[in-house]
């Protein structure tokens, strides 16, 4: 059965103005994660760590909330995006490598084998999620149990985002615009899907909303990675910087309303 169907969903109803912002804060998770692992020299694991702190306290005020609360999800959503990014870069190049805990190391699983775990940690959260509520739809999000579902499935799927964008940017050898510009035919495609055929729109959902990390994380990287790599060599502060403020004025120009219908 669906959960609390009548009760009104604490997430925002899917606009445009809402894939914008998920691309912002998509890219603002990929600056902000390099940011703590890379320029500060943190490492992987540690920044994990400290975002991971970050992510259950935001999604535990997200879920004690009475109704919903465009901010608050939106510093939620940011702060599955930073803990996604460093848990990816994590995964890929320090797992299961004693000792190496630094940006600098890059012995782990690859993003074969990284992106393998990820896909397979999310498709197992969303069949969960199905299988005890009975539907995976956003409007449903409305009882604690359904946003636990829903914030563990949005981690997994922005920590399996990461790990696809590096993968096609790097080992794919397209670079971060052409990269990107994949990511951006695909995701035109699910519109195309989404528009014209039946296809499941809460299915089309889920491949959205998955493919616009692997899009921001191009996009960030681009953003701050240096001239001889291929990007623009900003300040990954300022970047960050930069996209926090443009996610607020867009929060602030684009009223939400909770979603009403599923998708």
């Amino acid at each position: 059965m669906n959960s609390a169907p009548d009760a009104a969903s604490k997430v925002p109803e899917v606009t445009l103005a809402f894939w914008l912002i998920k691309i912002c804060a998509t890219t603002l998770g990929e600056t902000g994660g390099d940011a703590l692992s890379m320029s500060m020299d943190l490492g992987y694991l540690v920044s994990t760590g400290i975002f991971a702190v970050v992510f259950a306290g935001a999604v535990a005020v997200q879920i004690r909330a009475a109704r919903f609360h465009p901010v608050l999800y939106w510093v939620t959503i940011i702060a599955t995006t930073t803990v996604g990014t460093t848990l990816a870069d994590f995964a890929t190049r320090n797992l299961f490598c004693p000792g190496a805990e630094s940006s600098e190391h890059t012995c782990g699983i690859g993003y074969p084998g990284g992106s393998a775990l990820l896909f397979v940690l999310l498709m197992a959260s969303l069949y969960t999620w199905r299988r005890v509520t009975g539907s995976v739809a956003i409007a449903t999000v409305a009882t604690p149990r359904t946003e636990m579902f829903y914030w563990v499935t949005i981690m997994f799927s922005q920590t399996l985002g990461t790990a696809l964008g590096d993968w096609t940017a790097d080992s794919a050898g397209l670079g971060y615009l052409g990269a990107a510009l994949i990511f951006v035919a695909a995701l035109g495609l699910i519109a195309v899907l989404y528009f014209r055929t039946r296809t499941s729109h809460t299915g089309l959902f889920w491949a959205a909303f998955i493919l616009t990390r692997p899009l921001g994380a191009t996009l960030g990287d681009f953003l701050d990675k240096p001239l001889d790599e291929g990007g623009l060599a900003l300040s990954r502060y300022a970047a960050t910087a930069a996209l926090v403020a443009v996610i607020a004025i867009l929060v602030a120009a684009f009223p939400q309303r909770p979603a009403r219908a599923a998708h």
